[in-house]
């Protein structure tokens, strides 16, 4: 194994969907030895307090899962603050852990770093194979940079940086705001809401055509644990690219699609809501199809659990829980 239980591991955005995912599964794997510190007591963005917080504290292993994330109404009204806040969030942390000599280093991307138009299923090749969707362009490049960056300090100085590239993600702890929070957590809420106030329809963007495939933020956390204890990408029998190079980066998904709009109804019928759905055609779709192909990860050893079916339902209980019950 590439870490172990001794190892003294720092998860940035411990506080998000995909952090807490992280820590819970290291926890239930028995990992003790685990850091976590508040965007209060440290804003990663800041490169004077993250070195400085680096040289105290020396992290074995770091997994940076911290990130300004959103959905395609952020991300398309916030260019600015995606792109900058996500290179000074990358930039100070992955260049901190090589620095004070981390073991292991890994850094999470985003299936949105793939050409609008890729191949489908999208292979790890389609990378800087075409131009981004323009919604999310600020995000892709910062999180491209991100993975260049890993790359880079990998080839020239040895270090031994990992990134996966997870498709959609929900689950609990989501942001479900319905203009800035993911499409699955967005839709979750608007037919929670539907369904307590009897509305008679509800509007959702774009004609409902995508297609998304969507990954439980619990998959993705045991991907990332799975890859941090096997995945070498120096050894000879690891994944390679087409040409034969190393590849330290690999897409995380279920291989399984779906249209937004049969995701819409899916979670009208988990609320029992019989209402209108409304599409409005004037905000955009986005991507129009986003498949990753996981034969890599797969053929290490990883491959996900949770269906839709049963993962959806699971969120909507713990969404219930927690929801503040007022109309937004």
């Amino acid at each position: 194994m590439l870490i172990s239980q001794n190892d003294v591991i720092y998860v940035a955005g411990h506080k998000g969907m995909v952090g807490k995912a992280i820590v819970r599964n290291l926890k239930r794997k028995g990992f003790k030895k685990i850091l976590t510190i508040t965007k209060k007591e440290l804003d990663l963005r800041d490169n004077i307090s993250v070195k400085k917080w680096f040289k105290q504290n020396k992290p074995d292993v770091v997994i940076l899962a911290a990130a300004k994330v959103g959905g395609i109404q952020a991300n398309f009204e916030s260019p600015t603050e995606f792109l900058i806040d996500n290179l000074k969030i990358q930039n100070n942390v992955i260049e901190y852990a090589w620095k004070f000599s981390a073991k292991r280093l890994l850094f999470l991307g985003s299936s949105c770093i793939y050409p609008k138009f890729a191949n489908q299923p999208i292979r790890e090749e389609e990378l800087l194979n075409g131009k981004l969707e323009y919604t999310n362009e600020s995000y892709a490049l910062a999180k491209i940079t991100g993975i260049r960056f890993c790359e880079a300090l990998r080839n020239q100085y040895k270090f031994d940086a990992i990134t996966l590239m997870p498709t959609n993600l929900y689950g609990p702890y989501d942001n479900y705001d319905v203009n800035n929070g993911h499409v699955l957590a967005a839709l979750i809420k608007k037919f929670y809401f539907a369904s307590k106030l009897n509305l008679k329809n509800v509007e959702c963007w774009g004609d409902g055509s995508p297609l998304r495939e969507f990954l439980h933020v619990d998959d993705l956390a045991d991907a990332c644990l799975f890859t941090l204890l096997y995945w070498d990408p120096s050894k000879k029998d690891s994944p390679k690219l087409d040409s034969g190079n190393e590849l330290c980066y690999l897409n995380v998904g279920t291989g399984i699609e779906i249209t937004i709009k049969d995701l819409a109804k899916k979670i009208a019928n988990e609320f029992g809501y019989t209402g209108e759905i409304l599409w409005d055609k004037s905000k955009p779709n986005g991507t129009p199809r986003k498949l990753l192909n996981i034969e890599r990860i797969k053929n290490i050893g990883w491959s996900p659990k949770k269906k839709l079916e049963q993962g959806i339902p699971e969120t909507i209980n713990i969404f219930k829980k927690e929801i503040d019950i007022a109309p937004y």
